[in-house]
């Protein structure tokens, strides 16, 4: 699918029952992933900020295993009030003292204009979006945001190490973002 046909209006005549697939696909790998007596707390102490894009796979990027991270997705890894509630529980709860934030080449949140999506989501719901759409113009100066708003956060520990990173969707490399001067 390409760029362009990623924003096309879905065509409900062309809906598969994936779930099915998973759940059969899911009945035949699960002796492979059970986590029988594994802890809940992530054993590297860290977590993850990334963008929900179907191309990333965070773990095997950073050659983590499961039970190693907690992981949060969402369009564009921006930094939203539940991630902060998310990181909180895991640092508060489970023991994360680090954060990395990663976003990524080729993001459909960047440069989105949010003025139209916002029209067409009105158009199309009778409302626009009550929740901020996220967009950014460049990836590394949203990581910098990212990063500036976790540490005002009052609650996310003051000493959490958090670090930046934009992750290359063709290469597979994470190259990480210099700090702000």
């Amino acid at each position: 699918m390409g760029q362009q046909d990623a924003h096309a209006e879905p065509n409900p005549s062309e809906y598969h029952p994936a779930a099915d697939e998973l759940v059969e696909r899911n009945r035949r790998v699960a002796d492979a992933v059970k986590t029988p007596g594994m802890a809940a707390a992530p054993s590297r102490h860290v977590a993850i900020v990334t963008c929900m894009d179907a191309r990333i796979d965070p773990l095997a990027e950073l050659g983590l295993g499961v039970g190693e991270a907690h992981v949060m997705r969402n369009a564009g890894g921006v930094i939203t009030d539940d991630v902060i509630r998310s990181l909180c529980i895991s640092q508060q709860l489970l023991g994360t003292r680090e954060v990395l934030v990663v976003h990524h080449t080729g993001c459909g949140m960047c440069g989105l204009d949010e003025a139209a999506f916002s029209k067409k989501m009105e158009d199309r719901f009778g409302e626009p979006p009550g929740w901020p759409i996220g967009s950014f113009a460049d990836p590394a100066d949203d990581v910098h945001a990212a990063i500036a708003t976790l540490r005002a956060s009052p609650f996310i520990e003051h000493d959490t190490a958090v670090r930046g990173f934009i992750y290359d969707v063709d290469t597979g490399l994470l190259n990480e973002v210099p700090s702000a001067s």
